[in-house]
């Protein structure tokens, strides 16, 4: 396909969820609840984290920048969904099609990282307590979320650099509420076999990596709960990565079942509520699964509100 045919799509049309007005409004109010909750979730726990000096630990550094990563992400895509929703121009252009991808994969791959730093931050603090402050000190900290970024960001620019150069020869109508991956690669023509490859290395290194990461994480875990004798040391020491574990299963299990599936099995109406549910609803799930499982958090919060109703 020749440069010509390349520079004639100058936009895509977000088809979005359904045609039905009635139906794009209640999805509408749906959607701003779920992004009004995301944000005051995700700025509360930051804030808390930042102000409370209990929670300036290393787990709630890591715990911190997950949300900043969340709330970033729920905000590349929700203002397009809630605009799609009631505005009838359902139109996105190539440079902003470009950007959502880029900081949608940015954000998601840094995530991917920073879930096995955490993995790893929860093994040193069972295995080794007495030495744990040392090892996971402010500086290696500060270098596991940096590595995160840069590891996420850097294969962002890879894979948005490959896929923007495709042939969009054809239809410009994206089946999708954002410019995801599976839906763009449909519109393209001419998918050569390099681009598979980095496709397949972009997975290898930002999801199947980060997964074994974390599954040998937990298996070291479990090895050191197991060394614990009393009951209730096991339970106490399991307890420290239950929020982290539900967290885990939740955003792997929606990413590896759109990402790590053969391209014929795509099943576009299916997979936008996949779709919806690891771009928009787990960003407004994470601060709730380590508030409402974490003892630090909610004691900083009382504080917070005491001290408010006290003023």
């Amino acid at each position: 396909m020749d440069e010509k045919n390349f520079t004639e799509v100058k936009e895509f049309i977000l088809l979005g969820f359904t045609a039905d007005l009635q139906l794009q409004r209640v999805l509408f109010l749906i959607f701003l609840i779920i992004y009004i909750f995301s944000l005051m979730g995700n700025i509360t726990l930051i804030s808390l984290i930042c102000v409370d000096s209990p929670l300036h630990t290393p787990m709630y550094f890591f715990i911190g920048n997950l949300s900043f990563l969340d709330l970033w992400y729920s905000s590349v895509y929700a203002p397009k969904i809630l605009m799609t929703c009631i505005s009838e121009d359902k139109s996105i252009s190539f440079a902003g099609c470009l950007a959502q991808f880029f900081f949608s994969a940015g954000l998601a791959y840094s995530e991917c990282y920073l879930l096995a730093a955490m993995a790893y931050d929860r093994y040193v603090a069972i295995s080794n307590p007495l030495l744990y402050a040392q090892a996971m000190s402010p500086v290696i900290c500060g270098s596991l979320v940096a590595a995160s970024y840069f590891g996420g960001f850097l294969n962002s620019t890879l894979i948005t650099s490959k896929t923007f150069t495709l042939s969009f020869c054809g239809s410009n109508v994206i089946d999708d509420f954002f410019c995801d991956l599976p839906p763009l690669v449909k519109l393209a023509c001419g998918v050569k076999k390099d681009y598979q490859a980095v496709l397949y290395f972009i997975l290898a290194s930002n999801v199947i990596t980060p997964t074994i990461l974390i599954l040998a994480s937990y298996l070291f875990i479990i090895a050191a709960i197991l060394n614990i004798h009393s009951t209730q040391g096991r339970l106490k020491a399991f307890s420290t990565c239950g929020s982290h574990l539900t967290a885990v299963t939740l955003y792997y299990g929606s990413i590896l079942f759109i990402y790590s599936r053969p391209s014929t099995s795509y099943a576009l109406e299916r997979d936008k509520v996949v779709s919806v549910f690891y771009t928009v609803v787990i960003p407004m799930l994470n601060p709730l699964i380590y508030s409402l499982r974490n003892k630090d958090v909610k004691d900083a919060l009382g504080k917070v509100l005491t001290r408010n109703k006290v003023s």
